[in-house]
């Protein structure tokens, strides 16, 4: 695949030529656990539902869910410490993505194009194949996130860092987003610190509340924040998915909107969002008053055991 050629010269730092050695595949099949082995044949078997409400453009953004198996056979996924001069979520642990960009073909590219120049990984659908797009999720600074989840097959790429974005990389397992229970052992300065915790957020647009999701890292007695609200939101649908089984903790506080109906509430009420529709052609007022209002939770399908299954409806 080839780049447009952007403002910066990042594209030019960031073109590892790598090759990828005979026999990978081989042998990254013959190190799979079989629930890592079946957590990968889950994500590529799913579909997410079709999006019910058009969603700007310009308000569109795409997050990239790198998984990895290491020695063990376990899978990890790649994230990043932000850079601390960044003007929005500085230092922040994070997932490589941004926002759409006109020459962007898809929000895959858009994921793809971001993670190569946050991280430096190759945009190489051979060394780097495509597991399946989730459902988009409504970030806190008015755009929808579109996670695409990637696995990466060549281990000898080599982690290229743009540094004014990026501080650090490092990885965490996938499965530990199912528990609470730490998947490291715990530092003497993070001994009292619980893995996993959570906090719910009033969403007083639809009289509900929204749980934020926090884990540990490992890493905080050397600065590096928990993985905690979009980025935690999106692993645990990637862990729950992928391993078809709930977590063994609540994951939506009671009577919690789903994702569904604050995206729809967004897209027809909120004046960031109602703009961006009106110029690029789309009418927020046609959305359905029914997508948006909230149903009793006897009416909501149970919680993620269609993940099973390719077609699951998220109510994250």
């Amino acid at each position: 695949m080839a780049f447009r050629q952007r403002r910066s010269d990042l594209l030019k730092f960031h073109r590892p030529k790598l090759v990828l050695p005979t026999g990978t595949q081989a042998e990254l099949s013959a190190t799979l656990k079989p629930e890592s082995r079946q957590c990968i044949k889950n994500l590529a078997a799913y579909t997410p539902p079709k999006q019910r409400s058009r969603i700007p453009k310009s308000r569109s953004a795409a997050v990239l869910i790198a998984l990895f198996v290491g020695r063990k056979g376990d899978l990890y996924v790649v994230l990043s410490r932000r850079a601390s001069t960044l003007r929005t979520y500085a230092g922040d642990t994070s997932l490589p993505g941004g926002r759409w960009e006109p020459s962007d073909r898809t929000l895959e590219w858009t994921a793809r194009r971001e993670a190569y120049e946050e991280i430096g990984l190759p945009v190489d659908r051979q060394r780097v194949p495509l597991l399946c797009t989730l459902q988009p999720f409504l970030a806190g600074n008015q755009l929808v996130v579109t996670p695409i989840v990637v696995l990466v097959l060549d281990n000898t790429i080599q982690p290229l860092l743009n540094s004014s974005e990026v501080t650090s990389l490092f990885s965490h397992p996938l499965v530990s987003f199912l528990s609470k229970e730490p998947p490291f052992p715990l530092e003497l300065e993070t001994l009292e610190l619980k893995y996993h915790t959570y906090v719910d957020i009033d969403w007083k647009a639809l009289n509900g509340k929204v749980r934020m999701h926090r884990f540990q890292t490992g890493r905080e007695a050397g600065g590096t924040k928990p993985i905690f609200g979009l980025t935690a939101a999106i692993l645990i649908r990637v862990a729950t998915i992928g391993y078809a089984r709930e977590p063994d903790f609540e994951v939506y506080a009671p009577d919690q909107p789903s994702q569904d109906q604050r995206l729809a509430y967004m897209l027809k009420y909120n004046e960031v969002f109602r703009e961006a529709e009106k110029k690029e052609g789309i009418d927020p007022d046609v959305i359905p008053e029914r997508y948006i209002r909230p149903v009793s939770k006897t009416s909501l399908p149970p919680s993620h055991k269609a993940a099973r299954r390719p077609r699951i409806r998220s109510r994250l």
